[in-house]
């Protein structure tokens, strides 16, 4: 493998779903989905939309970052078998990226980073991380939670950047709270994927690569079917 890899990144745990071409820490084109779409309906043409942007063939793909989750049940299963099939028809290693390092690194530099995304009937997916120009660093572990349980959780940080489509959907609670403290709300990232993209490259410079097949998503909590059965 080439020093700085040709990386696809393929991100379907939100809603809008996107891709990105990258050459290191190059980006060389990126796609975002359409959010009234399945991604099982448009991916593989977003990807084609993708390559023809490019010089590139999918055969000179180095390496497949994928993101892993948390996120939309369905969106995850549709990302990561793609890129399963692709990396393992290829013979190229892959990069499992958690989501919420994706949000946290897309916000900007932060001591206390609280990445967000929506959880369905008003919950959040969460996790607190410290973000440095070149590093995530992760401060807590990943929870679905509500919203109150998520103020009752950080609502004690004196300073906070709130990252992510879970921040902008509760930007009114956390605006009601932030009097006195330092508190920001990142602005909205509309393509997420060359965040995973970057996330891929550390994996790789960290020899932190999987095999197609070890690609599992990281659901957080159980899908609504295996909720309904128990």
């Amino acid at each position: 493998m080439p020093v700085e890899p040709l990386i696809l990144a393929v991100e379907t745990a939100t809603m809008s779903g996107s891709l990105a071409l990258t050459r290191g820490r190059e980006l060389i084109a990126s796609v975002s989905g359409d959010p009234s779409v399945s991604h099982s309906n448009t991916l593989l043409a977003d990807l084609d939309k993708l390559l023809n942007k490019t010089n590139f063939k999918i055969a000179d793909i180095d390496l497949f970052g994928v993101a892993a989750g948390p996120g939309s049940f369905t969106g995850l299963r549709i990302g990561i078998a793609t890129v399963k099939a692709l990396a393992a028809t290829l013979g190229r290693p892959c990069a499992a990226v958690p989501t919420l390092q994706a949000v946290a690194l897309a916000g900007a530099v932060s001591e206390t980073s609280v990445a967000l995304l929506p959880a369905g009937r008003g919950e959040v997916f969460a996790q607190l991380f410290s973000v440095s120009a070149d590093a995530v660093r992760v401060l807590d572990e990943p929870s679905h939670i509500s919203p109150q349980k998520m103020i009752d959780k950080y609502g004690s940080l004196e300073t906070a950047l709130w990252c992510g489509e879970g921040a902008l959907a509760q930007r009114e609670l956390i605006e009601s709270l932030a009097a006195g403290k330092q508190w920001r709300i990142a602005p909205r990232t509309e393509n997420l994927a060359p965040y995973v993209a970057a996330l891929a490259l550390r994996n790789f410079r960290q020899d932190r690569l999987v095999a197609p097949d070890a690609l599992q998503a990281i659901y957080v909590r159980p899908s609504d079917a295996e909720l309904k059965v128990s």
